[in-house]
């Protein structure tokens, strides 16, 4: 790739130290080091990624090719079976009392815990003196 030899970083070396200083120099390899680990690190991770979404795409070509439509057993039901009619029978006296009307304040609010009390006319309210 880059083929830099010892003649080329010594020269390097020796015009950033002209260029950036004696004070400055050591900053300034710390921060481009650091720029080049994070560099290499990015371009491992790409690599690492790319090698494993090959390998996930051969894996689905290897494998045999399944009917478009599941199965019934291919999900599961999570839920319960429904209970039997008799559970929802509705007793004579519940079906001729008046269902609640729905829309009703007093329906909508009757668990609501209390209101809290208005604030004071007079501001804040500091000691009963």
């Amino acid at each position: 790739m880059l083929d830099v030899g010892f003649s080329e970083i010594l020269l390097t070396s020796a015009i950033a130290l002209i260029v950036l200083g004696p004070e400055r120099l050591p900053k300034v390899a710390r921060q481009v080091g650091n720029w080049m680990g994070r560099a290499r690190a990015m371009a491992r991770q790409l690599s690492e990624q790319l090698d494993r979404e090959v390998n996930a795409e051969e894996i689905l070509k290897q494998q045999p090719k399944k009917a478009a439509a599941p199965g019934p057993m291919a999900y599961p039901n999570p839920l319960p079976p429904d209970p039997p009619p008799a559970a929802h029978a509705v007793t004579p006296a519940a079906a001729s009392a008046p269902a609640p009307d729905p829309l009703s304040a007093a329906a909508m609010h009757a668990n609501d815990p209390p209101p809290p009390p208005p604030p004071s006319p007079h501001g804040l309210q500091t000691s009963n003196d």
